[in-house]
């Protein structure tokens, strides 16, 4: 394959079918190699992800063609002050052979054209060849952590009140994520309030932290470890492969492992550029 004939594009709503179509073939066959099972479970699982950022006017979209013929396709979304990569993908007949290298350069170009202070990405930990990848185009390795999957603990913790959010909360909801992160996601919180997925807890009367669902391409944050474990506690399901949760918070993991949750995989959080650590709990999206 000659890869200077790849040419680059914008990503339209009508390459959905194409691109979630190698969504799914790509990561099911990375994951199959190692025995793990698939971020997708169905190749319109893949199709309905990918359709969603095409058509979302928060996100970059970008898609590798050879020959006329689509080979891969990423995206970044630009909803938040720092920006997440994801998800990067590459027809499985064409892999290691620098298409993936095109489409991340062109997403950290994109970043660095908006004038992004970041850039953040969530690595799969069985996946060498990308983690060696992005540490090849300087990407920092921040955070180890685990996505973990079970039941629905279905209890609530004393003192901790979890309800679902409504647009007044939106600004509590940027004042932790700035606490903790020193600076906000309001755009996610956003579109969570449009779907009806946020959820808040709050103690002693007041807002203490946010999740935008519990689910795998959501994002949750609280001003203490508790206020997350209330979050969790209330959830009615883990959408998706599960949450992401930092290894680093001992607490929180051993917490969730000792309610019937258990780990599917290590990933990474890497990131470029603009990276507070964290001043209190988190769980990331598989965006970051």
């Amino acid at each position: 394959m000659a890869i200077m004939d790849l040419v680059l594009r914008p990503g339209t709503a009508d390459d959905a079918a194409e691109c979630g179509r190698i969504c799914y073939e790509a990561f099911a066959g990375i994951a199959g190699e190692h025995a793990f099972p698939p971020d997708f479970p169905s190749p319109d699982v893949g199709v309905a992800v990918i359709e969603g950022a095409l058509t979302h006017p928060g996100f970059y979209s970008v898609v590798a063609e050879l020959d006329g013929r689509i080979v891969g396709s990423n995206f970044l979304d630009e909803r938040s002050t720092v920006v997440g990569v994801g998800p990067v993908t590459v027809d499985p007949g064409v892999q290691n052979a620098g298409v993936g290298r095109r489409l991340m350069r062109d997403v950290m170009e994109r970043a660095d054209e908006r004038g992004a202070p970041g850039i953040r990405l969530l690595q799969t930990g069985y996946h060498n060849r990308s983690f060696s990848l992005y540490v090849v185009l300087g990407f920092v390795h921040r955070a180890t952590v685990a996505c973990v999957q079970g039941p629905p603990i279905g209890r609530a913790l004393p003192g901790y009140t979890v309800r679902e959010a409504t647009d007044a909360d939106l600004g509590a909801c940027n004042d932790v994520c700035r606490q903790v992160h020193g600076f906000d996601r309001g755009g996610e919180v956003a579109d969570a309030l449009k779907q009806g997925t946020a959820r808040v807890v709050e103690r002693a009367g007041r807002v203490t932290g946010y999740a935008t669902d519990l689910a795998f391409f959501a994002h949750a944050v609280g001003e203490t470890t508790p206020d997350l474990q209330a979050l969790i506690a209330a959830a009615p399901q883990f959408a998706g492969p599960g949450i992401l949760v930092p290894v680093s918070d001992s607490v929180l993991l051993r917490w969730c492992l000792s309610n019937g949750l258990k780990v599917v995989q290590l990933m990474s959080l890497m990131t470029i550029g603009l990276y507070n650590q964290p001043d209190g709990a988190y769980l990331p999206s598989i965006l970051y």
